[in-house]
C-alpha cells in the first residue's frame, strides 16, 4: 500500500455536487410548492392576509427543517412509506 495517489484516478469533485438545493433556505420543492399554495389562496381566492401568513409560516418551517437536516422531505416522504415496525 502506497500513500502516493495513482495517476488518473483523482477526480474533482465540485461542491455543488454535494449541497442541497435550496431556495431561500429552504428545500427547493419545498419552496415552490408553499409559494403555489400561497398564492392560489391570496390570488385565487383573495384571501391576501391568510395567503401572506401561509407562506410567511409555510418558509418558516421550511428553512427551520432544512437548517436541522437538509434531506428532511426525503426522510419524511420515506417515513410515511414505510410501515411501522414493532408498533404495540
Amino acid at each position: 500500500m502506497s500513500a502516493e495517489p495513482l495517476p488518473g484516478f483523482e477526480v474533482p469533485l465540485h461542491r455543488a455536487l454535494t449541497q442541497p438545493i435550496l431556495l431561500g433556505g429552504a428545500p427547493r420543492t419545498v419552496a415552490i410548492a408553499n409559494g403555489t399554495l400561497a398564492a392560489a389562496v391570496g390570488l385565487g381566492l383573495q384571501l391576501w392576509i391568510p395567503g401572506l401568513v401561509l407562506w410567511i409560516v409555510g418558509h418558516t418551517l421550511a428553512v427551520w427543517g432544512a437548517r436541522l437536516d437538509p434531506q428532511f422531505m426525503a426522510v419524511f416522504a420515506r417515513h410515511l412509506k414505510q410501515r411501522s415496525l414493532l408498533d404495540v
